[in-house]
């Protein structure tokens, strides 16, 4: 089982916070005589779920840059679109408070999701989590090939069947080894990109393969405004090589992310069980170290025209930022959910990290709507930065207000709930029932 279930009882120990949890355990008659049982209701943290509303947010901020733009304006933002005035001042924000940023809270919460649900016994609770893994490899590919190659569950999914393994292991060991892996991959990454320096006669972006020519570029504007359908290939195309790419050159990075989630989801840091004099130190000490490290690198790369002979120095300083602001990040989260009178606030991001996986695949949904041609608006190569910036602050204040509407009425966000169904090979019950115990609300509901 997922959690220790006692038989004849009706609550779950849960392993790791101590806690006996109450759960309802719906039995349905199947077809002849046998009795199956519901996927058990588990606990839910409202820090972890805030946590994880503010980092799916945060994701489109990077996201809809490769929805709109070419996708190599993401690693070479001179590749496509303007980046003078305006427009380089929120690339500028992008890259210092975002970039690497809210992706490394989403993969550290996809690890300590796994311990959440399975608990730190490795000899037991596994039963569901490979089916589990293997449906969000299938969701990801479908994600990726068809609607956009940027996508990251086929990672998570490939990456969860192996640290899945790794959990009993105390706090230190997961820290150590999860540190060890990011600090191998930051070190291939950086050495890859130092490569640059060793090309003869200097570094050509178009003939690197880091900035279409103008042709290429029209042809891929033109290709995205065509439709749906002409753009799939391209897109399936993009989908193969960014999976494998993906791996290689941030499967390591996942990989240390995730063991540093379980390791901090033991330790009580993600539930809120710290002090908030600790919090508050863990905030100071993330943010006033990383945010300048990363602001420096931001403003270095624009003031050299992201020369590509110092791109090595520019994304390893944001590689190493980017800890320390994810740290200071979830710093301040943990303590703001620790005050009351910040709950209320808070509630929306709660509800919108409670359907994370709804709202990550909405934006696709939406995003690939509004920027690829019919049947959507094919808006692809026509709003520069400033006018992304302000798309997706209107997504995310409709994602929030969709979030805490839907659970209002629904158990699950419905990817949630397909997954979840998918898993447990039967359709899950999803509206909510006056006698079922709410997994989470706002104060005093």
């Amino acid at each position: 089982m997922l959690y220790g279930l006692k038989q004849g009882d009706n609550s779950i120990h849960n392993p790791v916070s101590g806690r006996e949890i109450l759960v309802r355990m719906p039995i349905r008659q199947d077809r002849g005589t046998n009795m199956t049982a519901a996927a058990p209701k588990l606990e839910r943290f409202s820090s972890i779920d805030t946590l994880r509303g503010i980092a799916v947010l945060g994701i489109l901020f990077m996201n809809i840059q490769v929805f709109a733009m070419h996708a190599n304006a993401y690693q070479y933002p001179p590749a496509h679109m303007d980046l003078t005035g305006a427009n380089a001042t929120v690339w500028w924000i992008a890259f210092t408070f975002f970039e690497l940023k809210f992706i490394t809270i989403f993969s550290a919460l996809f690890g300590a999701g796994i311990v959440l649900m399975l608990g730190d016994d490795k000899s037991q609770g596994t039963r569901q989590h490979y089916p589990r893994m293997l449906w969000l490899l299938l969701i990801g590919l479908i994600h990726a090939w068809v609607f956009w190659f940027g996508d990251i569950l086929v990672t998570y999914a490939l990456v969860g069947m192996i640290t899945v393994m790794l959990r009993a292991m105390p706090v230190a060991k997961l820290l150590f080894w999860g540190v060890f892996a990011i600090a191998l991959n930051g070190l291939v990454m950086a050495g890859l990109f130092a490569a640059f320096n060793l090309i003869p006669g200097g570094i050509d972006p178009v003939a690197m393969g880091m900035a279409p020519s103008a042709e290429d570029l029209a042809d891929t504007v033109a290709l995205y405004q065509s439709g749906f359908i002409d753009r799939l290939p391209y897109n399936a195309g993009f989908a193969a090589i960014g999976e494998v790419a993906g791996l290689v050159f941030f499967g390591g990075r996942t990989f240390g992310l995730m063991l540093i989630g379980m390791a901090l989801f033991k330790s009580g840091f993600l539930t809120a069980r710290w002090s908030m004099p600790v919090y508050l130190l863990c905030a100071v000490i993330g943010l006033g170290v990383g945010l300048p490290v990363a602001a420096w690198a931001g403003s270095a790369a624009l003031a050299d025209g992201f020369d590509l002979a110092h791109m090595w120095e520019h994304q390893g300083a944001n590689y190493v930022a980017s800890l320390f602001v994810s740290f200071g990040y979830a710093s301040v989260v943990m303590l703001l959910s620790k005050i009351s009178a910040f709950k209320l606030i808070l509630y929306p991001f709660t509800a919108a990290g409670r359907m994370a996986f709804t709202n990550y695949l909405g934006q696709t949904l939406i995003m690939t709507y509004l920027f690829v041609g019919p049947p959507g608006l094919g808006w692809f190569g026509t709003l520069e930065r400033v006018e992304q910036a302000q798309l997706v602050v209107t997504v995310w204040v409709g994602q929030l207000i969709f979030s805490v509407l839907w659970l209002s009425l629904f158990r699950f966000g419905p990817f949630e709930w397909l997954w979840r169904s998918l898993t447990y090979g039967r359709l899950q019950p999803i509206l909510k029932s006056r006698d079922a115990v709410p997994a989470a609300g706002p104060p005093g509901g």
